[in-house]
């Protein structure tokens, strides 16, 4: 029987229940439950950030039976079921001030019609600050909170000064709750493409443990080159033999096609794109099908509007606090490209603690040129 590959599939309970190949991130999971309390991930678009929320999902929900064969199904957990508030902003089109606060307002709707509301809870902060502490008091047990694609609306917002501003607000305020009901949250970890805002939306959540350049979490999502022997070497063979090259040969392709993403200075290895990996496994045919599905809106909007030089894209060097922020994307677009997935890590500066970067791949090379670069050049010639 054909292997099942979970393409668009981010539902753990789903991949596991209806036998989907899934490459075991659970010793990492555990690993952060079972260490800290609240965490942030920023990695590019299709990498698994949602695979990951729903894992945690299924994890602080007691479904042991999802777990067996796999690392967490081993350990000594309570396996109970705990409170859940898993907020997705992938859904909603954010262009209007009401579309967060309509996706939010319906969040928090449902958890009241569960635990209850109080009417001088009047903003949104509040309402989710009553909830989460009356969830906590009518279960006895404290909460677990998820946020998928915690940007996405002010991503959405780019060139909409007024209405970025806004969504920032409204969004501080709410992730604020956070801190505020430490003592009713068990769990709390949230994700993103970007570190957008994370100074401003961010600012007063010092809790918050930021793992996207930890060493130990490089493979957290996607695919180590390890995991790639291990959990697909007969699909290998088979995608070699379909295309006529050798085993070795197939691999080799693999990795310069889809490898490359480093996500910190001491990472040994590099990262596969896991959503060009499958495809390529589910096919048998090499596409560029991380790019095919489409260049996000706000980095087309900002190769238009910046001047930077592009030839400078693989020379400059940047540092940590540069990476780290997007304030800066006007001038100079590195920060943003990194972070999208477009650019990664390819050298350190131990002395002066910067960075160079490339492209990661094969495929992300030939896709900037292909659909990237013609949205960039007007500009360049407009300026120059």
């Amino acid at each position: 029987m054909a292997r099942k590959y979970p393409i668009g599939i981010q539902n753990f309970e789903k991949i596991r229940r209806e036998g989907y190949a899934y490459v075991d991130k659970t010793a990492l999971m555990y690993k952060m439950v079972s260490e800290g309390s609240y965490y942030f991930l920023s990695r590019p678009r299709r990498f698994g950030k949602s695979l990951m929320v729903s894992t945690l999902e299924a994890f602080f929900s007691g479904k042991k039976e999802l777990f067996e064969g796999l690392y967490a199904g081993s350990v000594d957990w309570n396996w109970m079921d705990y409170p859940i508030m898993h907020l997705d902003l992938n859904a909603e089109k954010y262009d209007k001030v009401e579309s967060l606060t309509n996706v939010l307002d319906d969040f928090l709707a449902r958890h009241e019609k569960k635990y209850g509301t109080s009417e001088t809870e009047r903003s949104l902060g509040l309402r989710f600050q009553g909830v989460v502490r009356r969830a906590n008091e009518l279960t006895g047990r404290q909460v677990v909170i998820l946020i998928d694609e915690y940007d996405k609306p002010l991503l959405q917002a780019i060139g909409n000064e007024a209405l970025q501003t806004e969504y920032r607000n409204t969004l501080k305020a709410f992730y604020g709750v956070l801190k505020s009901c430490d003592a009713y949250i068990k769990f709390a970890f949230l994700t993103g493409v970007t570190k957008f805002g994370k100074v401003s939306v961010f600012s007063d959540l010092n809790n918050l443990k930021d793992i996207t350049m930890l060493p130990q979490y490089s493979h957290v999502c996607g695919i180590s080159e390890q995991e790639l022997h291990q959990n697909f070497n007969d699909e290998v063979m088979e995608l070699a033999a379909e295309n006529g090259m050798t085993k070795e040969e197939c691999y080799e392709r693999l990795k310069e096609d889809f490898d490359g993403y480093y996500f910190n200075e001491y990472a040994k290895q590099g990262t596969y794109n896991p959503f060009s990996v499958l495809n390529t496994l589910d096919s048998k045919v090499f596409r560029d099908y991380w790019f095919e599905t489409g260049t996000p809106s706000f980095l087309v909007y900002q190769l238009k509007k910046t001047c930077y030089p592009l030839e400078n894209m693989t020379t400059e060097e940047v540092s940590t606090d540069t990476l780290n922020s997007i304030d800066i994307m006007d001038e100079n677009p590195l920060p943003l490209l990194y972070q999208s997935g477009y650019l990664t890590l390819k050298g350190y500066d131990k002395e002066f603690k910067t960075y160079t970067l490339g492209f990661p791949n094969r495929e992300v090379e030939q896709g900037f040129i292909k659909y990237l670069l013609p949205f960039y050049t007007p500009n360049v010639h407009n300026n120059s």
